[in-house]
C-alpha cells in the first residue's frame, strides 16, 4: 500500500508514524484507519530489527482531533457498525501488536484520536495535550473502543462522567488519572518515546511480547488471564534467550537476547 496519510521514518529500529492531515487536525477518515489497519497487520509485522513504534501527529496542535465527521453525515446503521467494526479491528492489531507502540500526544487527542492513543501500549503527552470523547455532542457514541478502554485506565466513574458530559481533560489530570504515563515538553515527546522504546528493547523481547499479550489477556473475556500467565512463563523458561538472561545475570554482565 501507498501511504498517503501516514508519514514514516524509521531510525535505529524504531518507526515513526506521523497521522499527516494537519489542515484537519489529523482527523481519521476512511484512508487514514485503512493505512493504519495495513501498516500493523500487514507491514510491521515480521518487520527484521524492529524495536518499537511511535504514533503522533503532524505539528504542535493536534495528535488527532477526533474522526473525520464529513464521512458520518449519509451513515445508515448498518454502515455504522461496519465502520465501528473496523475500526475495533484495526486498533486491536495495534493493541496487540508484538512490539511495543508507544502514543506521543502532541494536543488533541479526542475521539478516535483518544481511542488510537489508548489502543497503544504507552501515553507520552505534551503540556498542551487534551483528551476526550465528545461524541455525546453529535447523539453518537465513541465507536472505535472508547466506551470499554476509559474504564480500564481510569475507572469506571471518572470514565463514565467524561463519557456522559463530553469534557476534556489537560495532560496533568490524565497524567493524576492513569490515562497518560508521561507529561513530557514537546520539544522533547519523540526523543523521550524513543528512550523509552530503547529501554525496553535492552530486555527479553519473547519476554516483552509474552508481557503485551498477557495484560491484554486481563481484559479480553474469551481468556483467563491467569491460566495465560502459566503457559508464558513455561513458554519463557524454555526459551534460548532466559537462559542467556539467567548466566549474564550470575556473570554480572549484560545479556545478549537473540530472540529465540
Amino acid at each position: 500500500m501507498t501511504y498517503e496519510n501516514l508519514l514514516l521514518t524509521e531510525a535505529d529500529g524504531i518507526v515513526t508514524v506521523t497521522i499527516n492531515r494537519p489542515k484537519a487536525l489529523n482527523a481519521l477518515n476512511r484512508r487514514t484507519m485503512q493505512e493504519l489497519n495495513h501498516l500493523f497487520g500487514t507491514d510491521l509485522p515480521g518487520r527484521e530489527g524492529l524495536k518499537g513504534v511511535i504514533v503522533t501527529g503532524a505539528g504542535e496542535k493536534s495528535f488527532v482531533a477526533g474522526a473525520d465527521i464529513k464521512e458520518f453525515l449519509d451513515l445508515d446503521a448498518a454502515q455504522g457498525e461496519a465502520m465501528a467494526r473496523y475500526g475495533h479491528e484495526t486498533f486491536f492489531l495495534i493493541e496487540r501488536f508484538a512490539r511495543p507502540v508507544v502514543a506521543a500526544v502532541n494536543g488533541f487527542a479526542l475521539g478516535g484520536g483518544c481511542e488510537l492513543a489508548m489502543a497503544c501500549h504507552l501515553r507520552l503527552a505534551s503540556p498542551n495535550a487534551r483528551f476526550g470523547q465528545p461524541e455525546v455532542n453529535l447523539g453518537i457514541i465513541p465507536g472505535y473502543g472508547g466506551t470499554q478502554r476509559l474504564i480500564q485506565y481510569i475507572g469506571k466513574g471518572k470514565a463514565m462522567e467524561l463519557l456522559l458530559t463530553a469534557d476534556m481533560i489537560d495532560a496533568e489530570e490524565a497524567h493524576r488519572l492513569g490515562l497518560v504515563n508521561h507529561v513530557v515538553p514537546q520539544d522533547q515527546l519523540l526523543a523521550r518515546a524513543a528512550e523509552l522504546i530503547q529501554k525496553i528493547a535492552a530486555k527479553g523481547p519473547l519476554a516483552v511480547a509474552k508481557i503485551i499479550e498477557l495484560v491484554n489477556a486481563f481484559y479480553r473475556h474469551d481468556l483467563d488471564g491467569f491460566a495465560e500467565e502459566v503457559k508464558a512463563f513455561g513458554y519463557t523458561t524454555g526459551t534460548e534467550d532466559f537462559r542467556e538472561g539467567a548466566r549474564a545475570f550470575v556473570e554480572k554482565r549484560k545479556p545478549e537476547f537473540k530472540g529465540k
